[in-house]
């Protein structure tokens, strides 16, 4: 099994709620959220917490699925894990064993690297569906997204997608692994860079504890995302991490098109503004679901589109929105300061002057690139 996370800060709620999940039964819960933000973290967590050591005792077993790419491959890992000889295919062997087996608990990571090809969702699907046939199986999974795998009956009330880490809980973490030798004020400035994702943080928080905040400060103003990116795997790499969300099946051309435009939007955008801008991208809305169901964006309490600091900064270097994506947005803004003032003291005038607010970083922005173009 692999060891529990030494550094854990910011998810007691999430783990309260996986444990109540366990002591009602034999849980099947899907641990979501975008990738870096801790979801393997958690799961290990739960696998070493002392109620489920308890519980299962020595049946319990944690997959790494990075390796899989269809069902035939994840069912000889599971068989693997387990002690089994190789075969053909071990599904039905792997379907026996846990049957047979005391109360186990299985925990399957990263399942979104098999789950999202289209040729292999059907499959593993059907898999996951037979796992949880098992009535003495408690089934675990971890996936980038927010988005959970059909043909399974969820445990409820389901997990929510993981979100950044409050404040406090992102300080700790930071100063877990960064020695001292930084103000306040520097470790909230690295953070918000971070964007409080946890991934980013310890990342940032090792070279900090190497080189120091200043300098980090200063070399993120040229390096951006690639300052964190020097690692070989999604938990050592930002840039590889948020490749594989942005090279996901479930996101089209069209859905890395708005990815890009929102990355220079740190409002982000409401579903009126979606749609009024006319931005050359079919189905806007339905890009917007895909960017959900991968976690690469978000909807804040307000209900506007938006994508963390990290995300931005990886698609403004890497993939920036194109010049015919931003002109629609342009224009759309000009004519917006331009009712504005047309309307001004009268009550449409003061509804224009909330839109104009709830957008300000993002006309600054978009007013900039209309300079520089």
């Amino acid at each position: 099994l692999p060891a529990e996370p030494k550094i854990f800060h910011g998810r007691d709620s999430e783990l309260a709620e996986i444990l109540e999940l366990f002591s009602q039964g034999t849980p099947r819960i899907a641990i979501l959220g975008a990738g870096g933000m801790g979801k393997t973290s958690l799961a290990r967590t739960a696998l070493h917490h002392t109620e489920l050591t308890t519980k299962y005792q020595g049946n319990r077993f944690f997959i790494a699925c990075d390796t899989a790419s269809n069902k035939v491959e994840l069912a000889g890992l599971i068989g693997a894990h387990l002690g089994m000889k190789p075969g053909k295919d071990m599904t039905q062997a792997v379907l026996l064993y846990f049957s047979d087996a005391s109360p186990s608990l299985l925990i399957l990571d990263n399942l979104e690297t098999v789950w999202e090809p289209v040729e292999s969702r059907k499959e593993i699907e059907e898999i996951l569906s037979l796992l949880t046939d098992i009535t003495n199986l408690a089934l675990v999974i971890t996936m980038r997204g927010a988005e959970r795998p059909a043909k399974v009956q969820w445990t409820r009330p389901f997990l929510l997608p993981l979100q950044p880490l409050a404040q406090d809980a992102a300080r700790k973490m930071f100063i877990d692994i960064a020695d001292e030798g930084y103000s306040m004020e520097e470790m909230d400035q690295v953070l918000h860079l971070a964007d409080n994702m946890p991934l980013s943080i310890s990342l940032l928080a090792h070279l900090v504890d190497m080189e120091g905040c200043s300098e980090i400060l200063s070399r993120w103003e040229t390096e951006r995302t690639s300052l964190i990116s020097d690692g070989y795997d999604r938990k050592s790499n930002l840039e590889l991490s948020i490749s594989l969300s942005v090279s996901s099946p479930r996101m089209t051309s069209h859905s890395q098109d708005l990815l890009a435009l929102l990355s220079m939007l740190p409002d982000g955008l409401s579903d009126v503004e979606l749609k009024q801008s006319k931005f050359p991208i079919k189905d806007i809305l339905g890009c917007k679901a895909a960017l959900l169901r991968t976690a690469l964006a978000y909807t804040d309490d307000l209900k506007r589109l938006k994508v963390l600091v990290p995300v931005r900064e990886y698609m403004r270097t890497l993939s920036p929105p194109k010049d015919q994506m931003i002109r629609p947005l342009l224009t759309y803004f000009q004519e917006l300061l331009e009712l504005c003032v047309k309307f001004s003291g009268m009550e449409s005038g003061t509804l224009l002057i909330a839109r104009i607010t709830s957008n300000y970083t993002n006309i600054q922005n978009v007013l900039r690139y209309g300079l520089q173009g």
